[in-house]
């Protein structure tokens, strides 16, 4: 098939992933349900897998388009660039919710309550242990990705390289440390409106990090197969804004539920 056009506009081609994502993740959803309530996980690990299968067939085919078919013009990319301004703009105001929700609860807290904050009963996590250091990781991985960002466009191939691998170690070693918090909290999610709201809040930002790690390596991946280069890395500089936004909301998250709210 040509891809010769007489205009700058990219006229994807049929595509059966965006099917098969919807289906997996109704699959995924639906195994965590019977995960929850019957204890079994084969049809988590069916949604997981075909969730997988789909992201790298996905991002397969927009890599062979926009880095070997040439079909990513300045046109595209900056529909792309206002595509995902538009995406973080509606992750920020996801987030929003469950700090307006803590704060509704934490400013007044009811008699129910025992009109404290932390509600009677709960003792909230030390703000100077593991949140403490998993702030200074992000802020720490943060730097690295700029610092990556700042040598491809100076065409550095290993400080790139450098950078990018050490921001992927930093969220793998974020995620370890967020699940041993996890595993050692004295409190649960369905220990009054404290636990709701710590767990909701820090739980969808770990997931945050996990899919922006995942971005990374992808870029990882692809820096090293010379995807990129100084004027053609949307790809990475996608990944980019989603980390810096990752590490703002945990800042936020940190003086408002760890420290002030303990």
């Amino acid at each position: 098939m040509s891809t010769h056009s007489n205009h700058p506009f990219h006229l994807v081609d049929y595509s059966p992933w965006p099917l098969t994502g919807a289906l997996g993740t109704m699959i995924l959803v639906s195994g965590l349900v019977k995960w929850f309530h019957l204890f079994n996980i084969n049809l988590l690990i069916i949604g997981i897998s075909i969730v997988l299968l789909t992201m790298i067939q996905w991002w397969r085919d927009v890599t062979r388009e926009g880095t070997f078919q040439g079909l990513h013009t300045f046109t595209v990319t900056m529909g792309l660039r206002w595509g995902m301004i538009l995406f973080i703009t509606s992750e920020v105001f996801f987030f929003i919710s469950f700090f307006w929700g803590f704060f509704h609860s934490s400013l007044a807290p009811t008699i129910e309550l025992g009109a404290t904050w932390p509600p009677m009963g709960i003792v909230p996590f030390n703000p100077l242990q593991i949140p403490l250091l998993n702030t200074l990781i992000l802020l720490t991985s943060g730097i690295t990705v700029t610092w990556a960002h700042h040598s491809l466009m100076e065409n550095n191939y290993s400080q790139a390289l450098q950078g990018l691998f050490f921001t992927v170690i930093l969220g793998i070693y974020f995620s370890i440390l967020q699940a041993f918090e996890y595993m050692e909290s004295p409190f649960t999610i369905a220990d009054t409106i404290y636990g709701s709201s710590f767990f909701m809040a820090t739980g969808f930002h770990g997931i945050h990090v996990i899919i922006g790690t995942t971005f990374l390596l992808i870029c990882l991946f692809r820096h090293y197969l010379n995807h990129f280069s100084a004027i053609h890395h949307f790809g990475f500089e996608a990944a980019a804004w989603y980390w810096h936004f990752v590490d703002v909301v945990w800042l936020f998250l940190y003086i408002s539920i760890y420290w002030w709210g303990s």
